[in-house]
């Protein structure tokens, strides 16, 4: 009987959690009724205040059926990377449209994955912390359903690992990866002879077992300028070689790559490998209307038209308007994303798009917004247009899910909770 790929169980009793005073996104007028309660009820956007950020249910479902059928056409198989996220009932719809598995950055989001029994965990990153190969090596014996592979990119690496598992007196051997690196990007093997060095490394260690080849191409590249995919797609041909010289101790070598950038060239480049291809795009499900809009695949034609959806919007007030052309919002940099660019005034709640279709936001401070060249007076919401999804969901812990973030009068259907 195959073993289920969530704890949805665990999924389902986030229902039961009280609203109160922790969540900056829910208004008084909730406080101590259950998140269940609130899906009944559907309140209206409007009973919410500012700042906030909603997701949009339609947009939600149509990103995860797009990027699953994708895959599926493709050949590949999808561990969306869950630290976007780090919300356990999104992971679940990706899991349920036909994720292989999910990703996790570090041991702590290791632990929120295990907590709501994801079974099938790829840490992209070198785990050598020894409490936290203790408490793996625990949890793999534990739970024989649990499957895991983590990366290693340097010979220490090997020695720490092997160390801490053979204190911990582990039953099962961690599967890993090796990491490939380009120059001037992240972690990762430089030198193919040394990363054929440390697959040798992994093989003698007698608590590891080499389990394929890892890494990461968008470090590489952050346009999809000629010159930004050609260093990718030499960076995933470098990997097609050496993956193909390697010798596996597990059944199915997987080879993995693939952000949400470039995962078109990781297709097509590795997808003749003879492994499995595990992609970790992890930014579709949210999607947004700034970076991954200009660089996605699917916004470049790659999928016969389908394009995927923002399904985040920022909500502000306007608080003040100190001067003729400058008005002040109550979001700032603890409520929106601003890393790969500011917030984009989309309309005024009630008023439409025309009072701010000339206007911008031109800079954030820590609780506030600066919106240029628009009608608005204080008292108006806004709806801003976010990017960077990866730097957006982090800063609340529970997050209103909107029928149709698109329509005049909104309403509430859900509540999803995150563990940053």
């Amino acid at each position: 009987m195959m073993v289920a790929s969530i704890d949805a169980g665990a999924i389902d009793a986030l229902g039961e959690e009280r609203l109160d005073w922790r969540f900056k996104a829910i208004p008084a007028s909730l406080h101590g009724m259950s998140v269940a309660n609130v899906r009944d009820g559907r309140p209206p956007l409007d009973d919410f205040g500012t700042p906030l950020l909603t997701l949009d249910a339609r947009s939600l479902d149509h990103n995860v059926q797009t990027m699953a059928r994708w895959a599926d056409v493709a050949g590949v198989a999808l561990a969306p990377h869950g630290k976007t996220t780090m919300a356990p009932q999104l992971w679940r719809r990706q899991l349920d449209a036909g994720a292989w598995g999910i990703t996790v950055a570090n041991l702590p989001q290791l632990r929120v994955a295990r907590a709501f029994g994801v079974r099938r965990i790829m840490l992209a990153n070198s785990l050598l912390d020894p409490a936290g190969l203790a408490w793996l090596a625990a949890e793999l014996e534990e739970h024989p359903e649990f499957e895991f592979v983590s990366w290693v990119d340097s010979p220490r690496s090997v020695e720490l690992m092997d160390e801490a598992l053979r204190l911990a007196r582990a039953q099962r051997r961690v599967d890993v990866c090796v990491e490939i690196g380009g120059p001037h990007g992240r972690t990762g093997v430089r030198d193919d002879g040394d990363a054929r060095a440390l697959a040798d490394a992994v093989r003698q260690a007698p608590t590891l077992r080499l389990a394929g080849l890892a890494g990461y191409e968008g470090a590489l590249a952050h346009d999809a300028s000629d010159e930004g995919r050609g260093a990718v797609d030499a960076y995933l041909r470098r990997m097609a070689n050496l993956f193909a010289g390697l010798d596996y101790e597990t059944d199915e070598p997987i080879v993995t790559a693939g952000g949400s950038s470039f995962f078109d060239q990781v297709a097509d480049v590795l997808g003749d490998s003879g492994g499995r291809v595990v992609l970790r795009s992890g930014a579709y499900i949210v999607h947004d209307d700034g970076f991954y809009r200009e660089i996605s695949p699917f916004s470049r034609g790659v999928a016969g038209g389908a394009r995927l959806r923002s399904a985040m919007h920022g909500w502000a007030r306007v608080v003040s308007r100190p001067e003729p052309a400058l008005a002040l919002l109550d979001a700032g940099k603890r409520d929106l994303p601003f890393d790969e660019g500011l917030p984009v005034p989309q309309f005024v709640r009630g008023k439409g798009p025309d009072v701010v279709e000339k206007a911008s936001v031109t800079a954030v401070n820590d609780q506030h917004a600066f919106l240029e060249d628009a009608s608005v007076e204080p008292g108006d919401v806004v709806r801003l247009a976010l990017s960077h999804p990866c730097t957006a969901l982090d800063k609340w812990t529970l997050i209103p899910v909107l029928d149709d973030a698109d329509a005049g009068q909104p309403v509430v259907i859900d509540l999803v909770r995150t563990w940053f």
